[in-house]
């Protein structure tokens, strides 16, 4: 296994700054996992996404985000395997954010079109938060990352004062995540008129009085809260790729179609149990969502989820990265807030990703395991 990875981290090291012919592939994959997480709960998935672009202008550029390129207790991923027709792929990669963007770049003549394969292995996480052991601690540079600001995720000013009144009365780290999430989950809810997963702005939100927003904009707001009274914490974007089997419809896809499934969740630091999964947006998806719909907090079915989404996630999701303010590779146009949506640009600038005229892509899964 030692060797393996001393291979593959060459391999991507090598791969992050080499282009490739037209018509070629680049992959990395990590066959030696396949035995090891076959049992004990893991489920494997292969996620194919398709990219084309329609009316191309001068030469092109297609990105996409790679499947999580770090182990944890939650994904596994075996394999990204980029093919771009007609273009030239690259790979790029950020350690700290668990970030592999796969950048194709295409010539005046060419249909851009690009597709990536992906294979996972998921297992259920949850924390045990009556118990302080087994987990592994992060690193002090790892902590210190998690809780800096960003562009649209500030720490100062109206963020840190509303955290503060959330925690007031709260000691520990783990009372401090739970009366922010608890915050979260009563005050805000899910707007469903928001394009794609929202935009992330959580002074905005808090300013303005206008708590609506989807899973970029709520937990968000988790992670700002979260930093700006001193508990690490990162967003996790990714995927939905498999149907709820906790008797949720509404956090689950219903075929193998997940085009529309991107949604972000989010881990907080605890010195008492190490890296806890959060998502305080799918409680308000729950409420928004699941029929009949518009449901109280106290409705039974929202009341388990709220209670189940601390310190657990069911994983029908894949993870993407931790990454926030992207700069896309080659691009002359401002950073993404987050990088879930396959991007593109042409001579006339960047594409909108929501328009389907110009700019159409299709997410399929396989369960393979």
């Amino acid at each position: 296994m030692t060797i393996w990875r001393s291979l593959l981290n060459r391999r991507a090291f090598l791969s992050s700054s080499a282009a490739f012919c037209s018509g070629s592939a680049l992959s990395i994959s990590m066959p030696a996992l396949a035995k090891a997480v076959s049992a004990d709960g893991w489920r494997t998935f292969e996620v194919v996404t398709s990219v084309s672009l329609h009316n191309p202008r001068g030469a092109c550029r297609i990105w996409l985000p790679a499947a999580l390129n770090v182990d944890t207790p939650y994904q596994r991923t075996r394999l990204n395997h980029p093919a771009a027709e007609g273009g030239a792929v690259t790979l790029t990669h950020n350690k700290q954010n668990a970030l592999t963007i796969v950048s194709a770049s295409f010539p005046p003549d060419a249909r851009p079109r690009l597709t990536l394969t992906s294979q996972v292995a998921l297992k259920n996480y949850t924390v045990d938060l009556s118990q302080q052991k087994g987990r592994p601690r992060a690193s002090q540079a790892e902590l210190n990352y998690f809780l800096q600001p960003s562009r649209f995720v500030p720490t100062d000013g109206i963020v840190r004062e509303t955290a503060l009144k959330a925690t007031a009365g709260a000691s520990s780290d783990t009372e401090k995540a739970r009366a922010i999430y608890d915050w979260v989950v009563k005050n805000t809810f899910r707007d469903p008129k928001v394009r794609g997963c929202g935009r992330g702005d959580i002074r905005f939100m808090l300013e303005s009085g206008d708590m609506g927003g989807k899973c970029a904009d709520l937990n968000a707001l988790y992670v700002g809260l979260a930093r700006s009274v001193g508990l690490p914490a990162r967003h996790v974007y990714g995927l939905r790729i498999a149907k709820s089997d906790l008797g949720y419809k509404s956090l689950g896809i219903a075929t193998d179609k997940a085009t529309k499934g991107q949604h972000c969740r989010v881990e907080v630091y605890l010195r008492e149990h190490g890296w806890v999964p959060v998502d305080p947006a799918d409680v308000r998806k729950v409420v928004l969502e699941e029929p009949p719909g518009n449901r109280p907090l106290i409705d039974e079915l929202v009341a388990r989820a709220h209670d189940r989404l601390f310190g657990s996630w069911e994983m029908n999701w894949m993870a993407y990265n931790y990454a926030h303010d992207v700069v896309l590779p080659g691009s002359t146009n401002k950073p993404l807030v987050y990088f879930m949506y396959p991007q593109a640009e042409t001579s006339d600038g960047r594409v909108d990703p929501f328009d389907p005229d110009n700019f159409s892509y299709e997410i399929t899964v396989r369960e393979i395991a």
